[in-house]
């Protein structure tokens, strides 16, 4: 995918001042721009913290944690998951679960990394987690990575009264790459009838392949994952068809003509986010076809703000909106 010139003329939006202090003090590992010859330097990048172990996970004791390892169909390979089960002895009956699916634009990452705050989130509700490891690009291409998902999502819920979890209780969610991914399981579990999904939660969505948005242009060069890293990830994934005219919606769910039919979704980003525009636009989409969407664009934050300073009032109330959209869906 090639790039346009960058432009000089761009005013962008301020950063949240705790958000613009600690972009100054780790600029050295954070990705900002990224080119394709270096993606295995960013994956072999030892990250901030390590991957949490099966004590992390456990939450004090709170979650059993397990692997699972699901048959791949046909001529695929086996799809790995982490299984968080809640040990609360009182739980009324069968929990509702989180299925997850990592960050990493498309090329990075895996099925703990992120995990942590997901888990708070589910043990605030009472929720079973199950974040799945799926296939990286440029070595798995679309729409291997998006079939890896839906295989352990269909495990899932095929599983679900053996875990304890509800089937009627599953809500997607997924971050940046992973938000993107959780969006294609939607519209193709709505096309083929299954599974039911109760709703999506895309935390600042990698949605779009075009790279063409205002915000896309705003955030060049500064911030977390800019538009050139964002080429390099959807290259990874689509080859020479990334920003073309044949691009499935499966593949980049922003090119989706029909939003109708889809369970509730939640999507937040960041105003300071080279996904922001994206991400208006497709709840802006479910709305105009009818659709359940929440949004929220929180200000100053650049993609992944709530890692970043995850201490900050503003990862706080983005982790209160989430969670308070999960109690009313669930309840509902």
């Amino acid at each position: 995918m090639s790039l346009p010139a960058p432009r000089t003329d761009v005013v962008r939006p301020p950063f949240d001042p705790d958000v613009a202090r600690a972009l100054e003090l780790h600029a050295d590992e954070l990705v900002t721009a990224m080119l394709p010859e270096e993606v295995v330097a960013v994956r072999e990048r030892p990250p901030a913290d390590p991957d949490p172990d099966d004590e992390a996970l456990s939450r004090g004791g709170r979650f059993a944690v397990r692997d699972v390892v699901v048959p791949g169909e046909g001529d695929q390979p086996d799809v790995p998951l982490v299984v968080c089960l809640p040990t609360d002895a009182d739980l009324p009956g069968p929990v509702p679960v989180l299925y997850f699916v990592h960050g990493g634009g498309l090329v990075a990452g895996n099925a703990r990394r992120d995990l942590m705050p997901v888990l708070a989130l589910a043990e605030a509700l009472r929720l079973a987690v199950v974040s799945v490891e799926y296939r990286l690009a440029p070595e798995t291409r679309y729409p291997g990575p998006l079939d890896d998902c839906l295989r352990g999502l269909t495990w899932l819920v095929a599983e679900a009264p053996a875990l304890g979890i509800d089937p009627a209780q599953v809500v997607v969610m997924g971050a940046s790459a992973g938000g993107g991914l959780a969006a294609a399981l939607a519209l193709r579990a709505r096309d083929r009838g299954a599974p039911a999904l109760r709703g999506q939660l895309l935390v600042y969505p990698m949605l779009d392949d075009r790279n063409s948005t205002p915000s896309s242009f705003q955030m060049a060069g500064v911030g977390v994952w800019d538009r050139t890293a964002n080429a390099t990830g959807w290259g990874a994934m689509l080859g020479e068809a990334a920003g073309g005219p044949d691009v499935p919606a499966y593949a980049a769910p922003a090119r989706a003509r029909d939003l109708s039919g889809l369970p509730p979704a939640y999507v937040d980003v960041g105003s300071a986010d080279t996904f922001r525009d994206e991400d208006v636009a497709y709840a802006s989409a479910i709305w105009a076809a009818g659709g359940d969407a929440e949004l929220h664009v929180w200000p100053g934050g650049c993609h992944g703000f709530d890692g970043l300073v995850p201490g900050s009032l503003l990862a706080s109330d983005a982790f209160e909106a989430r969670y308070a959209w999960l109690r009313r869906l669930l309840r509902r």
